[in-house]
């Protein structure tokens, strides 16, 4: 091999970069001891920007496209080497190739819960998850504000450092938008929305340019999701008294069955009725509403009304069934009247 050959081979005419690995964004081309062979090309595809450094200083940006590499081409670069327009001689820059295909489906998530005020349950502590999209907008940016002089800068790189400002603006905008947990769930798109105007800002000063962010899911510590769950509950139950006697009621034919049964449910009755009472009275004081006074009242009218007592009145039936005085179907009848009557 000639001293020629070996001496051309140092040389470089084509750059590019065939984005063969995977979630990397920003990529030196090798340059070792080799040179750029002036008239060279640079072959930069779709979804690719190349950024020239000469001596510290971003001389050129390259869009798409087969660049010839001369000082027509190399306006900046050719200011900085003072070379005029017959200056043929191969040239040494670093190149970096920047990949600005669009990144989706990326993962955020709150790694500690960010604690907000909320309307309805004072301080609570939240976490919130969702995906995002982004891309690399401004090579000569990213270069100098992110990736730098690495031989490569990966994608999970830059989002560690995106994720910051991301949980920052995340807190800042569920603390002040005043909107109650319960009600997040219906406004989860508006949410995701004013969160990406805020972050598109914060995203631009790194060259990154935000395309998409959404917000899937937002929760509440395990412990404090049960209370809610229990609230519901007592919510959809409505009037607790009515709710407890009309237990005890669906428990009375069952005891009918029984010899002496529905006797001994007497007690157990007026006993479901007080205690309905009760945690009606206690769910009242809890909400601020002063129990109604005539209750208290009422319960020694009932005992003292004995005919009147929904029990006795069954057992009177079960007695005049046993001794076949009535029907089956007429005390099914008279006992669903009496059951209707108790429950409303």
């Amino acid at each position: 091999m000639s001293i020629g050959s070996f001496i051309k081979k140092q040389f470089i005419d084509i750059l590019q970069w065939t984005e063969d690995t995977d979630g990397v964004l920003a990529w030196r081309y090798p340059m070792e001891d080799m040179e750029i062979q002036y008239g060279g090309s640079l072959t930069v595809r779709e979804s690719q920007m190349a950024v020239f450094v000469n001596e510290g200083k971003i001389a050129d940006v390259f869009g798409p496209g087969m660049h010839k590499l001369t000082t027509q081409t190399l306006p900046v670069l050719t200011y900085l080497k003072n070379w005029d327009k017959l200056f043929e001689s191969p040239f040494k820059s670093d190149v970096y190739f920047f990949s600005t295909r669009l990144q989706i489906g990326r993962k955020w998530g709150t790694a500690q819960p960010i604690t907000i005020r909320d309307a309805d349950f004072g301080m609570v502590r939240l976490r919130a998850f969702g995906l995002y999209s982004y891309k690399v907008a401004d090579a000569a940016r990213f270069y100098t504000e992110i990736s730098g002089t690495r031989a490569e800068y990966t994608r999970d790189e830059v989002e560690e450092q995106l994720r910051n400002l991301l949980i920052a603006t995340m807190t800042a905008t569920l603390g002040g938008a005043s909107v109650p947990f319960l009600d997040m769930a219906a406004n989860q798109a508006l949410m995701s929305q004013t969160i990406r105007d805020r972050l598109a800002p914060e995203f631009e000063r790194y060259g990154v340019a935000l395309d998409n962010f959404a917000v899937t899911n937002v929760s509440l510590p395990e412990e404090l999701q049960k209370a809610i769950d229990t609230r519901v509950s007592m919510g959809m139950m409505g009037d607790m008294a009515k709710f407890t006697q009309y237990q005890v009621a669906t428990s009375l034919p069952l005891a009918a069955q029984n010899e002496g049964g529905v006797a001994g449910l007497g007690a157990s009755l007026a006993a479901g009725a007080v205690m309905g009472q009760a945690m009606a009275g206690g769910l009242g004081a809890a909400a601020g509403v002063q129990p109604a006074a005539p209750a208290a009242a009422a319960a020694p009218a009932a005992v003292a009304a004995p005919a009147d007592d929904p029990a006795a009145r069954l057992q009177k039936l079960k007695d005049l069934l046993d001794k076949s005085l009535i029907s089956q179907a007429e005390f099914d009848a008279a006992k669903a009247e009496i059951l209707k009557k108790l429950i409303g």
